[in-house]
C-alpha cells in the first residue's frame, strides 16, 4: 500500500523510547509511531501537542506513522488534557448514549488552522 501523507498531532510520547501516539487529520484511527530499524537517531524528537506531518501506512490493521517531520513544536500542548476531561472516567460504561447539545464537541479549526468548521464529538 502507497503510504499518505497526513498531518496530525501528538497526543503522547516516550523520548527514551522515541515512540508516540497520534491523532490524525482524517479523524479516523490513531497513528502510532516508532523509528524504523537502523534510523533511531536520525529520528525527530516528539512531544505531546507537536503538529506534524508524517507519511501514514496501514499493516496489520494498525495505522503506522513514517517520516515525521515536526511543523510546529507545542503547537497544542493542552490538546490531550482537553481530550482526556472531555471524557467522563465512566465512559468505559455500557450504556446507550444520551442525545446532547455540542457541549462535548471539540473544534479542530483552532489546532490545524482550517477555515471548514471540522468538530469530532467526544462520547460520554
Amino acid at each position: 500500500m502507497k503510504p499518505q501523507n497526513m498531518f496530525g498531532v501528538v497526543l503522547w510520547s516516550d523520548t527514551a523510547a522515541q515512540k508516540a501516539v497520534i491523532w490524525c487529520e482524517d479523524q479516523g484511527e490513531l497513528a502510532f509511531y516508532t523509528p524504523a530499524e537502523g534510523s533511531v537517531h536520525d529520528a525527530p524528537v516528539l512531544d505531546a501537542g507537536d503538529l506534524i506531518r508524517f507519511d501514514m501506512i496501514v499493516q496489520q490493521n494498525v495505522r503506522q506513522a513514517r517520516n515525521p517531520q515536526v511543523l510546529m513544536a507545542s503547537h497544542s500542548p493542552d490538546l490531550p488534557k482537553t481530550l482526556r476531561d472531555g471524557t467522563p472516567a465512566s465512559a468505559n460504561d455500557a450504556r446507550p448514549l444520551k442525545a446532547q447539545g455540542t457541549d462535548k464537541v471539540v473544534s479542530l479549526s483552532q489546532y490545524f488552522g482550517v477555515t471548514a468548521p471540522a468538530k469530532v464529538a467526544c462520547s460520554g
